[in-house]
C-alpha cells in the first residue's frame, strides 16, 4: 500500500494516530493534522483552481511580453516578417492546445459526472431492492 492510502483526509486509524502524536510532541502539529482530516478533501479542489489562476496569470504575461517583443526589429525586413510568420505560428499552435486542454478538462468533468450519476443510480437501486428494516417498532 501507498503512502496516500494510509495517509488520507478521512478518520482513518493511521490519521487519528498521527494527529494525537502532533499535540503530544508539538500541539500545532496536531491542530494542522486535525485541519487536515476535516478539510484536506477541499485541498485538491483548492490546488487546482490556484494552477489554474497561475496558468492564466502567466498566459496573460506572455501575451504582454510577446506583444513588447513582436515591435522589436533587427534592421533586416526579411528576417523580420520571418520571425513574424513563425511566432504567429507557434501562436495559432498554443491556441489549438488550449482548445484542445479545454475540450479534454470538460470530457474529464463530463466523465466524472457520469460515474458519479451511475454510483448513486446503483444504489438508489440496491436500497429499493432492500426488505425494509423491521426491527425498530413504527412511531
Amino acid at each position: 500500500m501507498n503512502q496516500s492510502a494510509w495517509i488520507r483526509p478521512d478518520w482513518t486509524p493511521a490519521t487519528i494516530a498521527l494527529m494525537v502524536l502532533g499535540f503530544v510532541v508539538f500541539w500545532p502539529l496536531g491542530l494542522a493534522m486535525l485541519a487536515y482530516i476535516l478539510y484536506g478533501d477541499r485541498l485538491r479542489d483548492f490546488k487546482r483552481s490556484a494552477n489554474e489562476r497561475a496558468d492564466g496569470f502567466l498566459t496573460n504575461c506572455r501575451r504582454s511580453s510577446r506583444s513588447y517583443r513582436s515591435g522589436f526589429s533587427t534592421g533586416n525586413v526579411a528576417f523580420d516578417d520571418w520571425r513574424k510568420a513563425e511566432l504567429d505560428r507557434i501562436e495559432e499552435q498554443r491556441r489549438k492546445l488550449d482548445e484542445m486542454r479545454e475540450e479534454f478538462d470538460t470530457y474529464l468533468r463530463e466523465l466524472r459526472r457520469a460515474k458519479d450519476q451511475e454510483e448513486f443510480d446503483r444504489f438508489m437501486r440496491e436500497r429499493g431492492n432492500r426488505a425494509p428494516d423491521t426491527s425498530y417498532p413504527a412511531v
